[in-house]
């Protein structure tokens, strides 16, 4: 039976192991976006500890979306040369390295991104009441969206990453086009569970075309809003299913517009959302949220309840995470 520690291949990829190091904003970028030698380094140690793949924090892949001024990018073919010695580092450590690609939409700011906040709808985002009211897609910027996290795409596999990971999550473009609390719009992209999945499918559909059949593409889901009257996990499972016949090779499953603001405290808050998308695709799930222990994430393996597990916080505050799981693991 697989636990934590066991190999996992697919999609052309082979993992030394399920310990998974997510997407975790590390506030180092250069201030065009430019990889820095603390972002090199901040992921280098922590795959060093022994991570089977190191998931990249997100990368703006539009000017337009970029969440914040010190978020790395992916915009411009410039910023090749530093994403290629951040794989590169990565990969010499023995994990596979996946860059994760982003549209902040209204998470962001005229200040950080040069213009007013894009979203699918004129309307603040409902657990930041405060933010500054986005201005509502046009089709041609849906069109420049779509066209943009190709291109960028293009250029991870270009600087040497294993995989691009989609980021649907958390309140960002692509998990508000999703959610009938910040979509309010009347049109394909509008209305329907249908129409609200089309963005996260063109999107997909893009990315499959600039790569090919064969690059394995992740993505990051935000499975329900957890918010009366938003997404509920039904709608993430219908989506994560509609995104695997699309193409995706592997579900990160996370929350939508409240990231994990409404789940409470805790170890696994999201392993019931996890277990539920794991029923519906077949495709490996990684499962996160709080989990810390290494007895418990190999249980989690064993169970059959996730495939892989996402380990943040705790190795965010603790590089050697990995290497101190799997020592507890291995048999004495």
């Amino acid at each position: 039976m697989a636990g934590l520690l066991s190999p996992l291949s697919f999609a052309g990829l082979t993992l030394r192991n399920r310990i998974v190091m997510p997407p975790m904003w590390s506030g180092q970028a250069t201030p065009d976006g430019g990889v820095t030698d603390a972002i090199v380094e901040y992921h280098r140690c922590r795959a060093a500890a022994g991570c089977g793949l190191v998931i990249v924090e997100h990368s703006f892949v539009h000017p337009r979306g970029r969440a914040s001024a010190t978020q790395l990018g992916v915009h411009t073919d410039a910023m090749i040369p530093g994403l290629s010695r951040l794989a590169a580092a990565i990969k010499a450590e023995g994990a596979v390295a996946c860059l994760q690609i982003s549209h902040a939409g209204p998470r962001t700011s005229t200040e950080v991104a040069g213009a007013r906040p894009l979203g699918p709808s004129a309307t603040r985002h409902v657990h930041n009441a405060g933010g500054e009211l986005p201005e509502a897609a046009t089709l041609p910027q849906i069109a420049d969206v779509v066209a943009a996290f190709g291109k960028a795409a293009v250029r991870a596999r270009a600087a040497g990453f294993d995989a691009v990971e989609l980021h649907a999550a958390h309140g960002f473009l692509l998990s508000q086009f999703l959610s009938p609390l910040a979509n309010a719009r009347d049109d394909a992209y509008g209305g329907s569970d249908e129409n609200r999945q089309r963005l996260h499918l063109e999107v997909l559909a893009e990315v499959r075309t600039c790569l090919g059949q064969d690059f394995p593409v992740f993505v990051r889901l935000g499975a329900t809003d957890e918010t009366p009257g938003g997404l509920d996990i039904a709608g993430g499972c219908a989506t994560a299913a509609e995104m695997v016949r699309g193409g995706v090779d592997l579900v990160d499953v996370s929350g939508g517009l409240q990231g994990s603001r409404g789940t409470g405290t805790g170890s696994g808050y999201f392993v019931p959302y996890a277990e539920a998308i794991k029923k519906c695709v077949r495709v490996p799930v990684i499962v996160t949220g709080g989990i810390s222990d290494a007895l418990m994430a190999d249980g989690l393996v064993r169970e059959g309840r996730a495939d892989l597990v996402g380990i943040g916080r705790a190795m965010l505050n603790d590089p050697d995470w990995a290497r101190k799981a799997i020592a507890s693991l291995l048999p004495r």
